[in-house]
């Protein structure tokens, strides 16, 4: 993430998904950027999402390199496609690593104020 991500992280504080949009060319963006990627636009808000998923691709960690995962281990990190058109990036939790497959259903929680992923 780049740029000011304070919006993006008040709405998970309050346990709210918000996916910025470009009011330029009405693309989703996720995660938060101070620029629209497509258009170049800087005229971004923070729309309210459902919060429900499916997983699009994931992968297990076994070996983590971060310091404050270490420990942790195994973690399963996704890519979620959501129905607004958009994916959303995060740990699956509230499950056994080997029950994750790509299109999972999953619904959003939150963890330490950052979005997670559990099955639906």
């Amino acid at each position: 993430m780049s740029g000011d991500t304070s919006a993006y992280r008040a709405a998970c504080a309050r346990g709210e998904l918000v996916i910025q949009r470009c009011t330029a060319c009405d693309r989703r963006i996720h995660l938060p950027e101070p620029a629209c990627p497509w258009c170049g636009g800087r005229q971004l808000v923070f729309d309210p999402v459902s919060g429900d998923g499916v997983v699009h691709t994931y992968t297990v960690v076994h070996r983590s390199f971060s310091p404050a995962y270490q420990g942790r281990e195994p973690y399963v990190m996704a890519w979620v496609d959501l129905p607004e058109g958009v994916r959303a990036f995060g740990h699956v939790i509230g499950c056994e690593p080997g029950q994750v497959r790509v299109g999972l259903p999953v619904r959003v929680t939150f963890h330490d104020d950052l979005p997670h992923w559990r099955p639906a």
